[in-house]
């Protein structure tokens, strides 16, 4: 049976998306989730999580949102000291890889410092991916032993990595009819589909260019249907449980 792991980005945004995320897991099919650890819900969202063990929880690196966890970065943030917005890194930008490296690590530590134990590794936007902050994210991975969001060309020099085989951005097939989902993965036995449950709150509405979406992703994943197709095709995991079967 192919494994699957649904899993919810930007746990700690607010509470709104906190209790998103947490009625998602509970009421629905989704088995895990990435905290953002510099965000004004993040308190909330490690509560939320020693309340709710069978929660995966990975660490959302965060470079485009909010405000770091560091101070006197000089290439990392704004005038007012925030995180430049994801358009500029969209061409050409220059960003000093150790001070990447210091605040992402400060981002983890800040995570492990609750005592719970962090499942994976992705990244906000998926900044990760981009060429010139990829190898930072493999060293803090290795570094820390964590598996990894597959959204980026593995690479042999890359060395050994755990990460499914495949990696599904639009959550909005897990709609579509079981034989389609399963054609769809039929090359891949271990996947994530990602995907961002939220309820709505002012903060969300403000500060992200994709809010109202989150409704109808929540109402999926809580649908009845869904979880039974799921359950019946599918054996739920998280990244501990993937991380397990490759060690």
């Amino acid at each position: 049976m192919k494994k699957l792991i649904i899993n919810a980005d930007d746990f700690g945004y607010s509470r709104s998306v906190n209790y998103g995320i947490v009625d998602a897991h509970t009421e629905g099919v989704l088995t895990s989730t990435t905290l953002m650890t510099n965000m004004p819900g993040a308190e909330h969202a490690y509560e939320l999580g020693e309340k709710h063990k069978s929660l995966g929880i990975g660490i959302h690196l965060t470079l485009t949102c909010g405000k770091p966890i560091l101070k006197n970065h000089r290439t990392l943030v704004d005038s007012d000291g925030n995180f430049k917005k994801l358009y500029h890194y969209q061409k050409l930008f220059h960003i000093d890889a150790n001070e990447l490296y210091a605040e992402w690590k400060a981002q983890i530590e800040s995570f492990l410092n609750t005592g719970l134990i962090p499942t994976h590794l992705d990244s906000h936007h998926h900044i990760n991916n981009l060429e010139p902050i990829l190898p930072v994210f493999l060293e803090l991975a290795k570094e820390y032993k964590l598996p990894v969001r597959h959204n980026f060309k593995i690479k042999p020099e890359f060395g050994s990595i755990t990460t499914t085989d495949y990696f599904e951005y639009n959550p909005e097939i897990l709609l579509e009819g079981i034989k389609t989902v399963l054609h769809e993965y039929k090359k891949a036995q271990t996947i994530e589909v990602m995907c961002h449950p939220a309820y709505l709150d002012k903060s969300l509405m403000i500060g992200s260019s994709y809010a109202t979406p989150r409704i109808e992703e929540l109402a999926m994943l809580l649908h009845p249907d869904i979880k039974r197709k799921l359950q019946r095709h599918f054996q739920l995991i998280t990244y501990r449980e993937l991380q397990k079967e490759e060690a």
